[in-house]
C-alpha cells in the first residue's frame, strides 16, 4: 500500500490530467479508468518518486553523521560525569525529546492505549534499553579510548545474526561463518593492538562490557521487533519504565549532583542525538526510500566518519590496528547481510 501522500498526490494528478468527460483509449473494463494521459502521469509520479528517494538519503546521510558523533561526545561528557550520571540525564533528554516528538504528531494519546501485556513488555525491554544496555556501554568508554569502544560495539549485527540462531530458529549458513570469523578477527586486532600476546595496554573489563553491550542490544532488538505499536510510542514507553531503574542506580552508586554545567550539555547531546532524534529521522528515512538495503548500506559510513571526529575532538591517534580492524568488522558485517539478503530473495 502506497503512504497517504502519495495516494493522495496521484489522485490529484489523475483529476488533473483526465478532465471531465475523459477521453479513453481502453477497449476492456479491467482498464477502462486508463486515460490518453497516462504516460504523463507515470512520469509525475517517477519525479515524486525520485523526490522522495532524495528526501530519504538527506535523512539517512545526517542519521549516519549524527550517529558518527556519539562516541566523540561519550568521552568528552565523561571527563564532567561519571557513566551512572551521564546515563541518568541522557535519558531524561531523551524521554523529554520523545515525548515532544509524539506530541507533534499527534501520537502522545497512544502511550496510554496499550494493553498490561504491552506494559509488562516495555518494563521489561526499558530494563534492556536504556538502563542496562547504555550503562553497561558507558562503563566501556569510561574504560577504554573512544576509537577501541566505538568499533567493539559495532559488532551487535554480527552478535544479532548469532542470537537468531538459538532464539529465533534460523540456520546458520557458511557464509555466516566465514562471516563471523573475519568479523571476530577484526575484533582481535583492535584489543590486542595487533599485539596478539596481550591486550595491548587496553582493560580486559572494557573490551568485555563493550562486547557485553552488543549481546544485550541484540536482545532488545530480537525481541522489540515483535511489538506492533508505534516505534516512537515503543521507546518512549520503554524509556519512561526504564528511567526509575536509573535514577535509583545513580543514587545508590552515583551522585545526583553534577558539578559542571559542560556535563549536563554533553548529557543532553547524548539524549538528543543518540537516544532520540536521530532514531526518529532514521526511521523517516526507512519510510521514505523504496530501497531499505540501499539507505541500510548507509551506516556502513558511520564507524569511518567516528574515527574522524575521535581525532579531531579527542586527540586520539588513531592506530593502524584500529583501522584495520575496522575494515575487517564491517567487512564482515557486510558479507553477514549480503548472505542474508539473498537467503531472503530465495525464499
Amino acid at each position: 500500500m502506497l503512504p497517504t501522500p502519495i495516494v493522495a498526490h496521484e489522485y490529484m494528478l489523475t483529476k488533473l490530467w483526465c478532465p471531465a468527460p475523459p477521453r479513453y483509449t481502453c477497449h476492456t473494463a479491467a482498464r477502462l479508468l486508463t486515460c490518453t494521459r497516462e504516460p504523463a502521469v507515470r512520469a509525475e509520479r517517477r519525479k515524486v518518486s525520485l523526490r522522495r528517494e532524495a528526501k530519504a538519503y538527506v535523512a539517512g546521510l545526517t542519521t549516519v553523521l549524527l550517529w558518527s558523533t556519539v562516541a566523540s561526545a561519550f568521552k568528552l561528557t565523561l571527563r564532567y560525569l561519571d557513566y551512572a550520571q551521564l546515563l541518568l540525564y541522557g535519558a531524561i533528554t531523551s524521554l523529554l525529546i520523545l515525548g515532544l516528538i509524539l506530541v507533534v504528531r499527534g501520537r502522545f494519546v497512544d502511550v496510554f492505549r496499550a494493553s498490561p501485556n504491552e506494559y509488562a513488555r516495555s518494563l521489561a525491554f526499558g530494563i534492556l534499553n536504556p538502563f542496562l544496555y547504555y550503562l553497561v556501554l558507558f562503563k566501556a568508554y569510561e574504560l577504554l579510548p573512544a576509537q577501541v569502544a566505538q568499533p567493539l560495539n559495532y559488532t551487535w549485527a554480527l552478535t544479532l545474526a548469532v542470537l537468531s540462531i538459538p532464539l529465533l530458529k534460523q540456520r546458520l549458513a557458511a557464509t555466516d561463518i566465514f562471516a563471523g570469523v573475519i568479523c571476530y578477527a577484526g575484533v582481535v586486532i583492535i584489543s590486542t593492538d595487533g599485539r596478539f600476546s596481550s591486550l595491548g595496554g587496553l582493560s580486559p573489563v572494557g573490551i568485555a562490557l563493550a562486547l557485553g553491550s552488543t549481546v544485550i542490544w541484540a536482545l532488545y532488538w530480537i525481541y522489540n521487533t515483535r511489538d506492533r505499536r508505534d516505534p516512537v510510542v515503543v521507546l518512549f514507553t520503554n524509556f519512561a519504565f526504564g528511567l526509575p531503574f536509573i535514577l535509583i542506580y545513580c543514587a545508590l552508586f552515583s551522585s545526583l549532583r553534577v558539578e559542571h554545567a559542560a556535563g549536563l550539555l554533553g548529557a543532553a547531546y547524548v539524549g538528543v542525538v543518540e537516544m532520540g532524534f536521530a532514531f526518529v529521522l532514521w526511521l523517516v528515512a526507512l519510510r521514505l526510500t523504496d530501497s531499505v538495503a540501499r539507505i541500510g548500506n548507509l551506516i556502513f559510513l558511520s564507524p569511518f566518519i567516528s574515527l574522524l571526529f575521535i581525532r579531531a575532538f579527542l586527540n586520539e591517534e588513531i592506530r593502524r590496528s584500529t583501522v584495520l580492524g575496522l575494515v575487517l568488522i564491517v567487512a564482515g558485517l557486510i558479507t553477514q547481510q549480503s548472505s542474508a539478503r539473498r537467503r531472503r530473495v530465495a525464499k
